[in-house]
């Protein structure tokens, strides 16, 4: 600017005078006074003029003060407003997030109560497997023995397999390694070794079927084998609490009518749907959020009652199947597919009996 000023007051100099070296001669001229006053007073005085002092104050405060406006409103709207229903779903759980799962659990456990009351005293009117058992021939007997044999050496080939690879660190390194592809690997394998013992040809003796069942029921026992860290103490006392469930649930359906439970084949299979489902959405929401706290007493607790509601059905389908297969036939009759059905659902049972008991005596301590 001041440059520019220069130019405009030294315009009218000959160029000759603006080359010459001698500075001192350039400003000697007959009005220097008026020269440097006519350089410093106007611009000192415009520039005084352009924005004053006390306007950039107002200006500075006017901003504050809208700022302050601005936030307050904000900070109204937020706590007015409250969390979005993706802060809520992927918050932390509250307290009580698993008090439905275990009301409902104590429903089912109070109706099982009183069905077993209700039966086991013959109060129904109508004939019980218990009845029927009075005129069965000696092959319908056999046929229920060997399914219920099959289900007790089930069991115990898959306890005994579980501690068998829980003494090995590598086999315990392998099956503890967390990630959704492990889990789906297991899942797989389970499912696999299931299909091929179900789907081999049942004879009598030792044969291809036996040994198919007995490599899933090992398979089975290497899966639960980390289920050996929670310690002895809340194993058995699951074992104890499954053993009494199975019993008291196969006492209702021996004293219930013979096809009570036969129907309930449609809900357990849609119920199935919505657990398993719940057990593949816990792989990737974690329960330490509220949708997946949600999920896992889903898993749990439904899981729990859904697996109870099964354990009737499938009583009552081995008896009403030795009852009505027939003596001579092509086929015989398969105890191994009848005793993996209860043991699958014996077997879930004490699982989540397990894990429930486990986090309640975490949350105690």
């Amino acid at each position: 600017m001041l440059l520019a000023r220069l130019n405009h007051v030294l315009s009218g100099r000959p160029m000759r005078l603006l080359g010459q070296s001698g500075g001192p001669r350039l400003w000697s001229s007959a009005h220097p006074q008026m020269k440097s006053s006519s350089l410093r007073t106007p611009f000192l005085a415009q520039e005084k003029s352009v924005i004053p002092k006390r306007n950039m104050q107002e200006l500075g405060m006017r901003k504050y003060s809208r700022e302050s406006r601005d936030r307050d409103r904000s900070q109204l709207e937020s706590r007015t407003r409250g969390p979005s229903l993706k802060e809520r779903m992927m918050g932390p759980p509250s307290e009580n997030a698993y008090s439905m799962g275990k009301g409902a659990a104590a429903g089912a456990a109070l109706m099982g109560l009183v069905g077993l009351c209700y039966y086991g005293l013959g109060l129904s009117n109508q004939p019980s497997i218990y009845d029927h058992s009075m005129v069965w021939p000696q092959y319908v007997r056999d046929r229920i023995h060997a399914t219920y044999a099959y289900f007790g050496a089930s069991c115990g080939v898959t306890a005994a397999s579980a501690v068998a690879f829980f003494q090995s660190d590598a086999m315990m390194a392998l099956m503890t390694r967390s990630g959704w592809v492990a889990s789906l690997v297991t899942l797989g394998l389970v499912m696999l070794s299931g299909s091929v013992a179900q789907g081999i040809e049942y004879q009598p003796g030792f044969g291809a079927k036996q040994l198919a069942w007995l490599v899933h029921c090992a398979v089975l026992g290497a899966v639960l084998a980390p289920m050996c860290l929670l310690g002895g103490p809340i194993l058995t006392k699951a074992l104890l609490y499954t053993s009494g469930i199975v019993g008291a649930l196969s006492t209702v359906a021996a004293c219930a009518p013979s096809e009570k439970f036969l129907h309930m084949g449609g809900p357990l299979a849609i119920g199935l749907g919505v657990v398993f489902a719940s057990s593949l959405a816990s792989m990737w929401l974690p329960p330490t959020t509220a949708v997946g706290a949600g999920l896992a007493s889903m898993s749990l607790y439904g899981g729990l009652i859904l697996f109870s509601g099964f354990l009737l059905y499938d009583t009552q389908r081995i008896v009403k199947s030795a009852e009505l297969y027939p003596q001579y036939s092509k086929y015989p009759y398969d105890p191994i597919n009848h005793a993996l059905a209860i043991y699958m659902d014996a077997l879930n049972i004490f699982i989540r009996i397990a894990i429930i008991l486990a986090g309640d005596q975490k949350r105690k301590n």
